[in-house]
């Protein structure tokens, strides 16, 4: 086992070298220095099923963990029925393509509050939580695969890293992306030192246990925030905001776990995963675990 690194869309780098397609990806990845890659269907499902397909055996051939994640407007809390419906099909359709890319990891968006309160928006998400992914296990669609609700960066969305842990909880097929970019502009800054990033995974495997923790999905980037959360992700050599990449890579170490981490810097995305990347490996060289 070992941590990949890699990152959420190919950044400017890719573009500017003349590359334009998800078929350029794989090999691009691969000589980069990276292991693992997320696409994003954020704005919806805008490719065909040949085309992931043609994609995923590309990133199988060069040895690429594939995540990818659903549309962003999925929202477990919306009171209208027909809008939750929309959300599992949108979940549904989201399985279909981990299928076809051969990928093993749906990262999704949980819910917002909306005019509720948030202990009603929150309990709303749990019961319906519950509905879909049991229904979707007992249909047989989540065998050897993760569904990963994510941590959020605003105050108005459901998904503190608490509320996302507890939700995981539903089924054993749930394990949380921990966007640490987004917990520490929901919480002003919070995560400065190992213990801080500590916390959060020992508390999740304390509820999920180590093989579900393992399995986890990490986004990292520094984030511009403000009184109410996210405003903006940033690169990495950004000096003013945090989270910094080192203190999340010492507690990984230390509790001995290995989880997937995507870089969702604003421009430079492989470019900082493989500093990240270098990051946790001279670590491991310190602490005499890396050969």
């Amino acid at each position: 086992m070992k941590v990949l690194f890699g990152p959420s869309g190919a950044g400017e780098e890719f573009c500017n070298e003349g590359y334009k397609s998800i078929l350029d990806v794989p090999k691009w990845i691969k000589e980069y220095g990276l292991d693992a890659y997320e696409y994003s269907f954020g704005h919806g499902y805008n490719m065909s099923m040949e085309k992931a397909k043609e994609a995923g055996d590309l990133f199988k051939q060069f040895d690429i963990k594939v995540s990818l994640h659903a549309p962003f407007y999925i929202n477990f809390a919306n009171p209208n029925d027909e809008m939750y419906q929309k959300t599992q099909g949108y979940l549904y359709t989201g399985v279909k393509f981990l299928r076809a890319f051969g990928a093993d990891k749906l990262v999704f968006h949980p819910a917002s509050c909306g005019k509720m309160d948030r202990e009603e928006a929150l309990k709303l998400t749990r019961i319906r939580f519950d509905e879909t992914f049991n229904k979707m296990e007992s249909e047989g669609l989540l065998e050897d695969i993760f569904l990963c609700p994510e941590t959020m960066g605003k105050s108005m969305q459901i998904g503190t890293w608490k509320e996302v842990i507890n939700l995981c909880l539903v089924n054993k097929h749930l394990t949380p992306t921990f966007d640490f970019g987004h917990i520490n502009s929901l919480e002003q800054g919070s995560l400065k030192t190992k213990d801080d990033f500590k916390k959060i995974l020992e508390y999740c495997i304390d509820k999920l246990g180590i093989e579900r923790t393992n399995a986890s999905h990490i986004h990292f980037s520094k984030i511009q925030y403000g009184p109410k959360g996210e405003i903006k992700h940033l690169n990495y050599d950004d000096i003013i905001y945090g989270p910094n990449f080192e203190p999340l890579a010492e507690a990984l170490i230390d509790l001995n776990i290995y989880p997937r981490v995507i870089c969702e810097s604003m421009t430079q995305m492989p470019h900082d995963a493989l500093i990240m990347k270098k990051i946790y490996s001279n670590l491991l060289d310190k602490e005499g675990k890396l050969c």
